[in-house]
């Protein structure tokens, strides 16, 4: 009898996707539509607006599950493939990529969602203002699950990741490990700069432009980790790693959790000082340029833990060949 891995870690990585999925996704959509609430209990009459934003907010919250629920779909149903062990973990790993790379985008896209549909509720003749900055930020603080996304389907529909050496093998789990986990901390971090800009673009509708500019360099700075897990992932895909070395396999999850794991403190921590700089704008406008280059150093010193980890998952990738 032939062992069916093809639909063993297919159906496993479905799960875990779609399971992982729906769960940033969740909390997101619940974190405003809990906000609407406490709005609508403050102004009533302005009822309308906060949820017809809300709901706005929630659609795009949702992106990320709806990717989970794509490659979950794909997954059950992507057709014969060759039936090996190597292909079998690709379809496991792309099933993680995809899982826990849409619980940091859920979630911080919840945050300018229901951010605003406070700021709706305090200053209703900015409702439009406050609506476009939401989906803005909304928008940068889905490019961590796109990321995801893609390291998912080059893991499902490569040709070459069929017939694979162990270590190989340890490299395509790996990807998808990094790119999940590195997903996690930017997803989240982008979403407090996005909040605070929907505050200020309720309260201080005269400092929106600046609070923009700043929100988007801030969103930016905290989604470099997720970009080094990309390049870490793209890396055990791409390249053809040979060997059946047990020190050689364990460098290679050693990696990918090394840059996926790093990456969520600094995409995390680099958000919350975008998001205070952001608010501080919104007050001091006039100090705006001290304001971000506050924050850009605190955010380089912030990054500094995600280029280490980055450092040693190149470093097992490359120099560990025993």
């Amino acid at each position: 009898m032939t062992f069916d891995f093809i639909n063993l870690f297919a159906f496993l990585g479905a799960g875990i996707g779609m399971g992982f999925g729906a769960i940033g996704a969740g909390i997101g959509e619940g974190y405003a539509a809990g906000k609407a609430s406490e709005a609508i209990a403050r102004q009533p009459h302005q009822s309308g607006a906060v949820v017809k934003n809300m709901l706005i907010g929630q659609a795009v919250t949702e992106t990320s599950g709806i990717f989970a629920l794509l490659i979950s779909i794909i997954l059950l149903f992507r057709g014969e493939g060759v039936n090996t062990l190597s292909q079998g973990i690709a379809f496991l790993s792309a099933g993680i990529s995809i899982g826990f790379g849409a619980l940091g985008p859920g979630i911080g896209a919840g945050f300018p969602a229901g951010s605003a549909c406070t700021a709706i509720a305090r200053q209703p003749g900015n409702s439009n203002l406050v609506t476009v900055t939401m989906l803005i930020g909304q928008a940068m603080s889905q490019a961590p699950i796109i990321f995801a996304l893609v390291v998912s389907l080059l893991l499902i529909f490569l040709p070459n990741l069929a017939n694979l050496a162990p270590v190989g093998i340890a490299a395509i789990a790996a990807a998808g490990i990094c790119s999940g986990f590195g997903a996690i901390g930017p997803g989240i971090g982008s979403g407090y700069p996005a909040a605070s800009a929907c505050t200020v673009a309720g309260g201080f509708p005269n400092s929106i432009g600046k609070a923009r500019i700043n929100m988007l360099l801030g969103q930016s700075v905290a989604q470099t980790t997720a970009i080094f897990s990309l390049l870490v992932s793209l890396i055990l895909i791409v390249i053809t790693f040979k060997g059946d070395s047990f020190i050689r396999i364990s460098a290679m999850i050693g990696a990918g959790i090394a840059m996926g794991m790093g990456a969520i403190g600094p995409g995390v921590g680099a958000g919350m000082a975008a998001g205070k700089a952001c608010e501080g704008i919104g007050k001091s406008p006039d100090s705006a340029g001290l304001l971000n280059r506050t924050m850009l150093l605190g955010q380089a010193v912030a990054q500094s833990t995600g280029i280490y980890s980055l450092v040693i998952a190149l470093i097992l990738i490359f120099v560990v060949n025993i």
